[in-house]
């Protein structure tokens, strides 16, 4: 249901002027009448405000008078000079597009270092295929289908600019392209956090806009805020979920607009936005798609082990999404809840009353089922890590028990090789401890295996650290200096991954978990 205060659409088109680059990076196809040829409430009050101070923050407004939606856009009325959305994508997108070469050689010549060089002062055996040490290293070999998906990932060319070559193509139709922070609203830090950093985007393309959802009864005077209301309500959805289908349904998209979804403490940069410019305009068999996600925009490195954890979040995207967006161009993996570009053809077809702990990679595997193609796009979306331990275990065990509790075959079949983790910790354990008082040899096979799984996760710990330093800006020598550091510190992170496993298994969430950050 929609809000009946909501009167049908009737207002007039807004107009405002162009920057010399917005004039430059303008869109033929983009169509005048849409952009904000949107329904209105209709006790709409423009908030008195004086100049320089901070938008008055309304904590419970009175339901006759709080205004949904705004009228006309805050984005481009006070403009901030100091810019918080920033990095190095060119440079990381450049470095990735030739790094397959690298992640090849380390990977497989580590292996064979560990292996064969090394192998003797591990007691490898090549004259038993079978022993007693096999039955509690048995467990290590679990992690065999994720090295390996990792592993192709790595080794095959990145989706970069480089190969992309878009002239004389006809443009796609653009209207609008909504930026959209999701929050639920009571964190008043971020949401302005989030709204500063962004509201200059609206410069770069007549086609943007940038918006803040939240629920009721948070609502924020002076920035672009769409309020969910208490009484909106849905068949299946609770949360971020009813949200997003609120702003689905209030926003009526048709297939010309697209939503960039972000978390509250989502960052993009002006080039990551000309490259999603770039994906709705030119990849026209796409209709949703996702980038990497870092983890360095706030409070990096200040805690060492969440830091080093979130690392293996960057890996992934280089490695098994890029595999996902870049070749399969289906959510074989699911799909991210932030950097996550939607057309509006697939939020109408999909829609978000979805019942899911994570209504994110739901989203994604219904759009599958709908015949909708996913790609990649060569920009980056900068985030943070949990801050407590609590925070990091809540947010992995949501993720472990929402994907396994998914109707799909695909995704119980990813959580059932998650659960296996479980066992290759208590296997990892065990050979340490053992190792000690058995000197039993290894059979070269299983140790070439094991060390295969060994190296990959090493690696995609280590590019994670070194990706988000150097998109950071990292001094060199701390750079490097940080590369044992993540070596020795990743230890820890993966005994804390598995212990989030085993906390899903034993208490499941009843509700949806929000973290604070």
């Amino acid at each position: 249901m929609v809000d009946t205060r909501i009167p049908p659409p009737g207002f007039a088109p807004r107009v405002r002027s162009q920057s010399p680059e917005s004039i430059a990076y303008s869109d033929s196809e983009v169509s005048d009448a849409s952009f904000f040829n949107r329904p209105q409430p209709p006790n709409f009050r423009i908030p008195a405000k004086a100049p320089g101070t901070q938008p008055p923050y309304l904590s419970e407004p009175s339901e006759s008078t709080r205004p949904l939606r705004p009228a006309t856009s805050y984005a481009l009325m006070n403009p901030s000079s100091e810019r918080t959305n920033l990095g190095h994508t060119k440079l990381v997108m450049s470095l990735l597009s030739e790094m397959w070469i690298v992640n090849l050689a380390f990977i497989i010549g580590g292996t064979w270092l560990k292996s064969f060089y090394l192998g003797d002062l591990q007691q490898y055996d090549d004259y038993n295929l079978w022993g007693i040490s096999c039955y509690w290293k048995l467990g290590l070999l679990f992690p065999l289908p994720y090295t390996l998906i990792c592993f192709f990932g790595l080794t095959l060319p990145f989706r970069t600019p480089k190969f992309l070559d878009y002239s004389g193509e006809k443009r796609r139709r653009l209207d609008n392209l909504y930026i959209l922070t999701v929050t639920k609203g009571d964190n008043r830090e971020a949401v302005y956090r989030a709204w500063n950093a962004h509201k200059h985007l609206e410069g770069l393309h007549s086609a943007i806009r940038i918006h803040v959802l939240t629920d009721e009864p948070y609502f924020f005077e002076g920035i672009n805020c769409y309020t969910c209301p208490k009484s909106f309500s849905t068949t299946s959805s609770k949360y971020k979920a009813r949200a997003l289908e609120w702003y689905r349904q209030t926003m009526r998209f048709t297939e010309h607009d697209w939503v960039l979804h972000l978390d509250e403490e989502s960052v993009i940069d002006d080039e990551s936005v000309r490259r999603i410019l770039d994906f709705i305009h030119y990849e026209k068999e796409f209709h949703f798609g996702q980038g990497i996600i870092l983890y360095n925009q706030y409070k990096y490195w200040s805690n060492w082990i969440f830091t080093v954890a979130d690392a293996l979040r960057v890996g992934d995207d280089v490695s098994r999404f890029q595999l996902q967006y870049t070749y399969f161009h289906r959510p074989v993996f699911g799909a991210h809840g932030s950097f996550l570009l939607t057309n509006g053809l697939v939020e109408n077809a999909v829609t978000w009353d979805l019942g899911s702990l994570t209504e994110d990679y739901q989203f994604a595997m219904k759009a599958w089922d709908r015949g909708f193609r996913c790609g990649k796009i060569a920009g980056i979306v900068r985030e943070q890590s949990p801050l407590d331990l609590i925070g990091f275990m809540k947010q992995r065990r949501r993720w472990y028990v929402g994907i396994r509790r998914l109707p799909n075959f695909l995704p119980k079949i990813w959580a059932f090789f998650w659960s296996l983790s479980i066992i290759s910790l208590f296997a990892s354990v065990a050979s340490i401890a053992l190792g000690f008082e058995f000197h039993f040899g290894t059979p070269r096979w299983m140790a070439v295996l094991i060390d295969f799984n060994f190296m990959n996760f090493v690696y995609l710990y280590v590019l994670g650290i070194f990706l988000q330093d150097l998109d950071k800006g990292v001094n060199p020598l701390i750079l490097i200096l940080r590369i044992p550091l993540t070596v020795v510190i990743q230890f820890i992170a993966v005994v804390l991954e598995g212990f989030s496993v085993m906390y899903g298994i034993v208490f499941p969430p009843a509700d949806f978990d929000v973290i604070k950050k």
